[in-house]
């Protein structure tokens, strides 16, 4: 009998060849299978009428066949099937291509239910069409389910192929499907059982049920980080630190061009006030781009070093790590301190001579300042005298990558570093391991990015636009929320989040970043232009955006990848397409890839969104422009996207470690509080989770192996 356990194999139809497939998606066992929840539903019980469907979107449409279907022979390897069916509005013709087999489906006089896109033909525009639409046979006495799953998918696994596998997954796994949150607090918190949660998330029976059910299992998600959390605290805290008591930073400050802000005075003092103790710092920094957070990190470096300890900065990608090493190793090398960089690109014997200088017990030979990426936690990096651990983008790795960087450095001060603004009450739940600083003062003369919001009858001026910053020397950042057109096909489902509103506005076809660069190209012959998303390899992309920073090119169309990354001085705009379709925070962010030079700087976001709620929202945007106001405002709109995630096809995911499936730390922000409050009564009773094994591996289950959490 399967078990959540078994191999995907263990269900029928599922052979190696797709079992490989599904592992593309993360997918081995069953367990894994049924958390695969869907990305967004199909509302087939919204039905329309021909009359009134919508253009460019997917509808449902309830539609009496009118004629017998005909066969049409077209060419060798193309046949058509063709009939007609209507509804009170009027008569739409139906095409299905090389599916002669359902000749026999559609009797005159049934009602079907269909889904796809109409098309309008005709001089007036007062014909109809459908081609290869999503059929249901509809019989009055055998309701048909109103929201179909749709699920995120990879090459060789289609929707229906998907939801057959999750289907039976339940089926085999029903009686498994036990509780593991403590009756009381399911009690406590109106909540569904899990089995029910579960099944009606794949297969609601209605909007009220999904409802009921996507509470439960973001409440699940929430409490199970929230123990993590908990318990990463405490053991953090059991061991001791260094002390570094000499804060004396003023040969560092006396090399600056600057003076510091008084944000970054007073957050470097919060951090030397810790690292002067022997309980081992946790703290992040949190500020805008540009705000001035990397010299708050190199001061914590340098207090490190000067106290006889090493300090380690980790940076997300190479690109960045390089950037971190141009800037601050002039610095510490005018300060007699040797800093050297640890990114794949270095060389073997270079990588040798590295890890024998930092595992180095003599003071004068042992290597004070590394610089790198997630090399630093591979095997055979180890530090002699550990003294500060510094990561930067903190949303880039997770509770588990931070901590397995700190158990390489045991007892190791921690400093996490975030370019994203959130609101306090947030902080304090989602970073509860770590004290927070926030830097929010602008140094001197940092320019503000006008913003502008128009639609698409400014396209033409958009481009003249663009040819006239680069004819000016300067470059531009194009951003689109899709990689290709499949994935803005894809977006058609309507989001969890949407089903559950009151109404969903109709949203504006999705950009493509693949073919928007082509088509600018097209447009703009005379400039240079690059393209570059998230999944392309990281060497591939890293030189891209290298060659960008570098001048090579005019102008990068771009998936949300660019958020955070290199420094061009010299971008001089920002156009964002789609823009209704990302969050206010994250748009900040991007807004914040430009201005960074002396040239003036401009953020156009390019919207045909008709919803009030949307228009406001960007409205927003081109008022404000405070990183920590907006975060307030987006969480207060309950803008779509979360702080952590990006919007498109390139989401980021923390990389192994803790992501949400399900929970939104925008749309769930009470839950989240309530999950975090419940989790930390029950480890007042319980701190290891003892008499809770099954919440102990849920725990280990959703933060990495090697984060030391519940080890």
């Amino acid at each position: 009998m399967p078990t959540l356990t078994s191999p995907l194999t263990a269900l029928p139809g599922i052979g190696p060849a797709r079992a490989a497939a599904f592992a593309r998606l993360g997918l081995h066992d069953l367990g894994g299978l049924l958390r695969h929840y869907p990305r967004g539903y199909e509302n087939r019980g919204a039905i329309t009428t021909l009359a009134a469907a919508p253009a460019d979107t997917k509808c449902a449409l309830l539609l009496t066949v009118a004629t017998a279907p005909v066969v049409h022979m077209i060419r060798r390897g193309m046949v058509l099937l063709k009939f007609r069916a209507f509804d009170d509005s009027g008569t739409a013709e139906i095409t299905f291509f090389n599916q002669t087999y359902l000749k026999s489906a559609f009797e005159p006089g049934q009602t079907w239910r269909f889904w796809g896109k109409v098309e309008r033909t005709g001089a007036k525009g007062d014909r109809f069409a459908l081609s290869s639409p999503a059929c249901e046979r509809w019989e009055e006495d055998k309701p048909l389910p109103d929201l179909l799953p749709v699920y995120r998918l990879t090459e060789g696994i289609s929707q229906k192929q998907m939801s057959a596998a999750v289907t039976a997954a339940l089926a085999a796994c029903g009686e498994e499907l036990t509780d593991p949150l403590p009756p009381e607090v399911r009690t406590a918190q109106s909540l569904a059982l899990r089995s029910f949660a579960l099944r009606q998330i794949h297969a609601p029976t209605d909007i009220d049920a999904l409802a009921i059910a996507r509470r439960r299992l973001a409440f699940d998600e929430f409490f199970t980080f929230a123990l993590g959390l908990a318990v990463s605290v405490e053991r953090r805290r059991a061991h001791t630190a260094p002390p570094c008591p000499d804060r004396d930073i003023t040969p560092l400050l006396d090399l600056l061009p600057y003076a510091l802000t008084g944000a970054q005075a007073r957050v470097i003092g919060e951090i030397a006030a810790n690292m002067a103790g022997d309980e081992p710092m946790s703290r992040i920094v949190i500020g805008d781009v540009g705000c001035g957070k990397t010299i708050c990190a190199a001061a914590a470096m340098y207090i490190a070093v000067k106290n006889g300890r090493q300090a380690a900065l980790m940076a997300p990608t190479e690109i960045l790590a390089r950037q971190h090493y141009a800037d601050l190793a002039p610095l510490f090398t005018k300060l007699g301190i040797e800093c050297r960089l640890l990114i794949g690109a270095v060389t073997a014997a270079e990588k040798r001579k590295i890890k024998t200088a930092l595992a180095c017990p003599l003071d004068r030979v042992r290597l004070p300042v590394i610089i790198g990426t997630q090399a630093l936690l591979s095997d055979g990096v180890e530090f002699a005298a550990p003294g500060l651990i510094v990561t930067d983008e903190q949303h880039r790795f997770g509770v588990g990558q931070r901590a397995t960087l700190a158990e390489k450095n045991q007892g190791a001060h921690l400093l996490v570093m975030s370019a994203t603004p959130i609101p306090r009450t947030l902080a304090l739940v989602l970073y509860g391991d770590l004290a927070v600083s926030r830097v929010d003062e602008m140094p001197p003369g940092r320019q503000v990015v006008d913003t502008f919001c128009v639609d698409e009858r400014y396209r033409e001026r958009l481009r003249a636009f663009i040819r006239k910053q680069a004819a000016e020397g300067g470059q531009v950042y194009v951003v689109c929320p899709a990689v290709e057109e499949r994935a803005a096909e894809e977006e058609e489902a309507t989001p969890l989040d949407e089903i559950l509103a009151d109404e969903t506005p109709p949203k504006p076809p999705l950009k493509a970043a693949v073919t928007y660069a082509a088509d600018l190209a097209a447009a703009l012959p005379e400039l240079r232009v690059a393209f570059v998303h998230g999944k392309l390899p990281s060497r591939e992309k890293g030189d891209i955006m290298r060659r960008f920073a570098d001048g090579e090119y005019d102008v990068l169309v771009s998936t949300t990848v660019i958020e955070v990354g290199v420094n061009v001085p010299n971008a001089s705009l920002m156009i964002v397409e789609n823009a209704e379709r990302f969050g206010l925070s994250q748009l900040h962010q991007l807004r914040g890839r430009v201005g960074r030079g002396s040239r003036k700087a401009c953020c156009v976001l390019v919207s045909d969104a008709t919803d009030e709620k949307a228009r406001e929202r960007l409205g927003v945007m081109c008022r404000e422009h405070d990183g920590f106001a907006i975060a307030e405002a987006d969480l207060k709109q309950r803008g779509p996207g979360d702080f952590l995630a990006l919007a498109g096809g390139d989401a980021i995911r923390q990389h192994g470690d803790v992501h949400f499936r399900i929970a939104s730390l925008v749309e769930d922000t009470a839950l989240l509080e309530t999950a975090s409050a419940a989790a930390k009564a029950l480890l007042a009773d319980d701190p290891e989770l003892a008499a809770h094994p099954d919440l102990r591996d849920e725990v280990r289950a959703m933060f990495s192996p090697d984060a030391g959490v519940l080890s």
